[in-house]
């Protein structure tokens, strides 16, 4: 054998399939994150390096045992034994749980405890007991995830000092700190700035797939003087105010079912990796299968965040939010405030540019990765939301396009984007997920796809 158990493992641990386990703690140190840790970039980036870590394992077991169907992500396919090596019984699901824990352990070093106390409930054993597999595989698939990332640009510390005053760009919304979330009250207030630079985990640069401007317009002026424009402040004016008469009750419920900007929960990126272990429960994908799911739903999350940044910050312009554009017009709209609130309900908006939409890139890379992945939209699951001011936890999908449609909207339901920094945030989404898909973790050899749920 390669690597034999070891001494003394709980005759009750590793129950259920490890991914899933592991994708439950790291939800928890999202909802844990405070300040620009829970920022989507930073969360996007985690899952990723999380679950193509996991992936790699699981890809070194496949190829040492001759079963290797997929490609590794970044490095050739390891292998730890030799040709007439056996497993042991649970050396698969220990290489699982021992490359989570390291990542994750790394990643949020002040959820310790609660790391720790996860892998003993799962393994009877203490994180910290020898197991000849860290050797093997465990060190070299950790230490490869992190030279990648070295240098990759998140901890930018730069602040924002662009253009606040010309109408049309981007300003602070004028929250107030709270307890719980930041203030918005200073451009140096906005939210990761710098997250666009971010060194990609698959697509080429964070500025691959934007258009060269927000609909063709050059200039705030030629903006904000459009048709074009006054019919999307029309629109979210009527139909995202707290008190909007037009906004049905279902856009209501679909906007809060999707929101997750409070910290506490496990935020947009986190809502979707719930979703992804909920997809591959339905379609009963094995251990194997499942670790591909969850590295190409996170890789497709973590760049779909990089190239919502870059459109928010690194366009020509960084379009205000539709408070600031609505108040601006003033007389009555002088006192709008949209759907969207903190905890307490007063009016909040999220502390960065509008266009593109941040829920319309995820929702609309998550859906690709899905459709490429199962090579079909229709599909029937059950999503689940733990925003506080939600109307429905649960709440039935059709399709993975479902998905990216209410993530897409959802947005301009809560009064916090424009209609097209919906449209063209998905659309960069959608393209995210398509070029993840064809471009990493690919088939070594032909292989059918899942069967249907």
């Amino acid at each position: 054998m390669a690597a034999g158990a070891p001494q003394a493992a709980a005759a009750t641990g590793h129950k259920g399939d490890p991914t899933q386990y592991w994708n439950k703690v790291l939800l928890q140190t999202f909802r844990n994150a405070r300040g620009s840790d829970a920022s989507p970039g930073q969360l996007s980036r985690s899952a990723a390096m999380v679950f193509a870590a996991i992936y790699n394992a699981e890809s070194a077991y496949q190829n040492t045992y001759g079963t290797l169907k997929y490609e590794p992500y970044l490095s050739r396919p390891l292998k730890y034994a030799s040709d007439s090596s056996k497993p042991s019984p649970d050396e698969e699901e220990r290489l699982i749980d021992r490359t989570a824990y390291r990542m994750i352990s790394e990643l949020y070093p002040g959820d310790q405890g609660f790391i720790d106390a996860r892998y003993k409930a799962r393994t009877g054993r203490s994180p910290h007991a020898y197991d000849p597999l860290d050797r093997l595989v465990v060190d070299r698939v950790v230490r490869q995830m992190n030279k990648a990332r070295a240098g990759d640009g998140s901890d930018n510390p730069e602040v924002y000092d662009g253009d606040t005053t010309t109408p049309g760009a981007w300003r602070p919304t004028g929250e107030a700190a709270t307890a719980d979330e930041g203030a918005c009250q200073q451009p140096s207030d906005a939210v990761t700035p710098n997250w666009g630079k971010v060194k990609p985990f698959v697509i080429r640069s964070g500025s691959q797939f934007r258009p060269p401007t927000l609909r063709g317009f050059t200039s705030y002026d030629e903006m904000v003087n459009s048709p074009e424009y006054a019919a999307q402040v029309d629109e979210v004016r009527r139909v995202g105010a707290v008190d909007s008469t037009e906004r049905t009750h279902e856009q209501t419920v679909v906007g809060w079912f999707w929101d997750h900007d409070l910290n506490g929960t496990y935020h947009p990126p986190g809502q979707l990796l719930q979703l992804t272990g909920t997809v591959a429960k339905t379609f009963e994908l094995n251990t194997y299968d499942t670790t591909r799911l969850f590295a190409l739903s996170a890789l497709s999350l973590a760049d779909a965040g990089i190239t919502a940044w870059d459109s928010k910050f690194d366009s020509p312009m960084n379009e205000w939010r539709p408070v600031s554009a609505i108040q601006a017009t003033g007389g009555e709209n002088a006192d709008w405030q949209p759907l969207s609130a903190d905890r307490a309900g007063r009016p909040w908006t999220p502390c960065f540019p509008a266009w593109t939409s941040g829920h319309a890139n995820f929702t609309g890379a998550w859906a690709a990765a899905m459709q490429n992945y199962f090579g079909r939209d229709e599909a029937s699951f059950v999503a689940q939301s733990e925003d506080p001011h939600t109307l429905v936890r649960y709440r039935r999908m059709n399709s993975f396009s479902q998905v990216a449609e209410e993530g897409e909207f959802s947005r301009l339901w809560l009064g916090v984007h424009f209609r097209w920094d919906a449209e063209d945030g998905r659309k960069i989404g959608t393209d995210v997920g398509d070029y993840v898909f064809a471009h990493a973790l690919r088939p070594t050899q032909q292989k059918d796809r899942p069967d249907k749920p």
